[in-house]
């Protein structure tokens, strides 16, 4: 079943005019309003459904570049492609907050404006949602996969990054200079079931059952173990 729309966290945002009026005019305006949800078309920016509550209205389909923190012009102020890093991957789409470094600070790298600062809001995230459907795009391929972090700067704006282009430090575990990573791209397919050397399962209805090559290694421990479980299952009843 395919996602394409999802609820995100109610952000108090300021929509810049002009995208609300297709870019005409409006510029240096500003309206109040909050997010509640976005929407994710592969190849495009991800679009914000943004409720203005002076307006009583529900304005959808705006990229990130549409919205800052504050009824001002940012500085600096970044474009959609220093806000948002790469386009949707997929119809498919979730919105999940990683509590665990929620209140980190964050480092974002840019493509233009060098390093910047902000605070973490929460995580979109694309996959493949037809299970009845082939696969045509790259969401679920390992070396392609990037998660959509959206911060908060301190410029006002709020971007959309993935994790190679982030920094997250920890007041208590963060060193005070950290290493540069040497990390590669990860593009290996890791499972459990294939490959195996040990023996299939389906002859067997064995709770605790154990390989071939387990059972080979200590005989004499399979055989004691199968006896009191053939045992235990037989005992006869006492009498009351």
């Amino acid at each position: 079943m395919s996602q394409l729309i999802i609820n995100v966290p109610p952000q108090k945002v300021w929509v810049r005019k002009e995208y609300l009026r297709d870019l005409q005019d409006g510029h240096g305006e500003f309206v109040e309003g909050v997010w509640v949800t976005a929407k994710s078309l592969p190849g495009r920016s991800f679009y914000f459904e943004t409720y203005l509550p002076e307006y009583g209205a529900l304005y959808d389909k705006l990229p990130i570049s549409a919205f800052v923190s504050s009824p001002k012009t940012p500085e600096p102020d970044l474009d959609l492609t220093n806000l948002q890093f790469w386009d949707c991957m997929s119809y498919g789409v979730v919105c999940v907050q990683k509590k665990h470094i929620g209140e980190l600070d964050f480092e974002v790298r840019t493509r233009d404006f060098g390093h910047l600062k902000g605070q973490y809001l929460f995580s979109l995230d694309n996959y493949h949602p037809y299970n009845d459907k082939i696969d045509c795009g790259t969401s679920e391929m390992p070396e392609e996969h990037k998660s959509h972090n959206c911060i908060l700067l301190e410029n006002g704006q709020f971007v959309l990054y993935p994790n190679n282009r982030m920094r997250l430090y920890s007041p208590s575990r963060t060193p005070d200079v950290p290493k540069t990573p040497d990390f590669k791209i990860s593009t290996k397919f890791y499972r459990t079931e294939v490959g195996l050397k040990w023996q299939r399962l389906g002859d067997t209805d064995e709770y605790f059952w154990q390989t071939q090559e387990e059972r080979d290694s200590n005989p004499a421990k399979s055989s004691d173990s199968t006896n009191q479980e053939q045992n235990n299952g037989n005992q006869p009843e006492k009498n009351a």
